[in-house]
């Protein structure tokens, strides 16, 4: 596994990442501790993490898997913030004292001083200023040592690397979004923009929520998560007729690659140009192993048809 520098700044971290969106869950802390030494054994050090994952479980799960395997070789990207409701359940928050309060307890529950990476996400409610300066206060307490936005829209993203400039508000380390060969032609901008600021970039679902293994192709299989009432509502915009072309294409990629769908998806992802990390969300053991055994470089021709395909232009090759 490769390690890459974040942009312009001193933080380096490996070339996949290890989501953990289903970690206390549909991942038992169990399980989730032996992926995260699988992880760590074959190279990776970056970690995503965020408060509502797993129903608010996942740092638990998190925290028992880092135990042991040692905090010094993880590379803790923190997503968010959350708030409780009445309803005993956790929503996302971007307000002052919600992501202070957020950030503490999850300090707290894994049992470290800080995170390497704060990633934080908008929301329209609350003004980008206070957002803002709060990842900054972080910041400059030491308990995150970088910060980064999530899927942020064109304003927003100009916005703060705007207030950055001026001194405003904090140095953009990091930009993370869904990065996949579905919806190329929304994310290329963002990871343009990025690059030519030296900032890094972290690609999440680079599978499309499976829909690019092609499992889907004929059927929904009872162990997917299509099938899943937790996760149905993320794939079905994958499922969409006019994404079949693309999915067939990856297909017939991997058929004269003699390599599988999967590993098509995944090296076009992980090789794009201006993609820093690329972030796997696998439930179980059984499916991270051949991830991390996913060695694949796309020869520029297919590279150029898939980018086609997929509405771009032009050959992307990190």
């Amino acid at each position: 596994m490769d390690e890459r520098q974040c942009g312009h700044t001193g933080l380096r971290v490996s070339d996949l990442g290890l989501g953990t969106y289903t970690w206390g869950r549909d991942t038992d802390p169990l399980e989730a501790t032996d992926m995260l030494t699988h992880f760590v054994d074959a190279g990776g050090t970056l970690v995503e993490c965020a408060p509502t994952h797993g129903d608010g479980m996942a740092v638990d799960a998190l925290s028992q898997a880092m135990t042991a395997v040692g905090r010094h070789r993880i590379i803790l990207a923190w997503r968010g913030a959350s708030r409780p409701t009445s309803a005993h359940t956790w929503v996302p928050s971007a307000g002052r004292g919600d992501m202070l309060r957020s950030l503490d307890d999850t300090l707290s529950r894994l049992g470290t001083d800080y995170v390497d990476l704060w990633i934080g996400e908008f929301d329209p409610a609350i003004p980008i200023e206070e957002t803002l300066e709060t990842l900054e206060a972080a910041r400059r307490s030491g308990r995150a040592h970088y910060v980064g936005l999530s899927h942020p829209s064109q304003w927003d993203f100009a916005c703060s690397v705007t207030r950055a400039a001026l001194n405003a508000g904090p140095a953009i380390t990091v930009v993370e979004d869904e990065v996949n060969l579905l919806n190329a032609q929304r994310t290329r901008p963002l990871i343009d923009r990025a690059t030519g600021m030296g900032i890094g970039v972290f690609a999440h679902s680079p599978l499309a929520m499976g829909v690019l293994t092609g499992k889907y192709r004929h059927s929904t299989p009872p162990d997917s998560r299509a099938a899943s009432p937790h996760l149905r509502h993320l794939v079905e915009p994958y499922l969409q007729p006019e994404f079949r072309g693309i999915v067939e294409a990856v297909v017939r990629a991997g058929e004269g690659l003699e390599r599988t769908p999967t590993d098509v998806a995944l090296a076009w992802v992980r090789h794009a140009a201006g993609i820093t990390s690329t972030i796997i969300g696998p439930r179980t053991l059984r499916q991270l192993d051949p991830l991390l055994e996913s060695e694949v470089s796309l020869p520029d021709p297919i590279r150029q048809v898939l980018n086609e395909v997929a509405g771009l232009t032009g050959t992307q090759k990190h």
